[in-house]
């Protein structure tokens, strides 16, 4: 279900990344889109489509936790921020994925702590260093389940934008018949029943839904033969 997704960020990240020679443009119209953004509900796939996307691309992908950036002394948040973009220079092609990224990149205000305004600017500066050079093979992923909550200065940086929604009918059955596709089923197992019954289910709520049925037979078995302490 999500094979138009999948070939527009083929277009907009792998094919440039891969073959950046034929990207090439001096009218700049052509080349690596150097920010794109996933969203949608949770549980429906924007980690792994981020990964897949590495993965088929061979570059090197640097997953960001905005917590590996904060730094109880002065300045050193802003050195940290430094580092990554160098070490992804260094790694090109390379993907710079930061999940939540509403977290990190959210609207600016009046009160925000200067340290945090000061390591977001500094972010901005850099990834903006990214579209002045022509031979860079860096992209900023980004992921959120709130993306009105970014900053508008950020969302002007990531053009290429793809709403991850949750899974419809087809898609569903689709997911439920890899997930079970090893499983013992009845003979007559009703799968549109099921897909039917799991409207509005995300991909992971599917496969939780999956792995607590099959814990049913391993609960009986455990009641069954198991004594309980202090029976005889």
């Amino acid at each position: 279900g999500l094979d138009p997704i999948i070939q527009s960020l083929r277009e907009s990240v792998i094919y440039p990344l891969c073959y950046p020679q034929l990207f090439t443009s001096t009218s700049g119209l052509l080349g690596v889109s150097k920010g794109v953004l996933l969203y949608g509900p949770p549980g429906c796939g924007k980690t792994m489509l981020a990964k897949a996307l590495a993965r088929e691309s061979g570059a090197t992908f640097i997953n960001l936790h905005v917590s590996t950036l904060t730094d109880k002394w002065f300045g050193e948040s802003n050195k940290l921020v430094s580092a990554v973009f160098s070490v992804a220079k260094k790694l090109q092609p390379c993907i710079i994925f930061i999940d939540e990224i509403d977290a990190f990149l959210r609207e600016r205000r009046s009160n925000d702590h200067e340290v945090t305004g000061m390591m977001k600017a500094v972010f901005m500066s850099l990834w903006d260093g990214l579209t002045t050079d022509e031979n860079s093979r860096i992209v900023v992923l980004g992921a959120t389940n709130r993306p009105n909550d970014i900053d508008y200065a950020i969302l002007l940086r990531m053009p290429k934008r793809f709403a991850i929604r949750l899974p419809n009918e087809e898609q569903r059955r689709n997911i439920l018949e890899i997930m079970l596709q090893d499983q013992n089923l009845e003979e007559n197992f009703d799968f549109d029943k099921l897909v039917s019954q799991t409207a509005n289910f995300s991909g992971s709520d599917l496969k939780e839904a999956c792995r607590n049925a099959a814990m049913i037979p391993i609960r009986e078995y455990m009641r069954n033969h198991t004594t309980p302490k202090g029976a005889n």
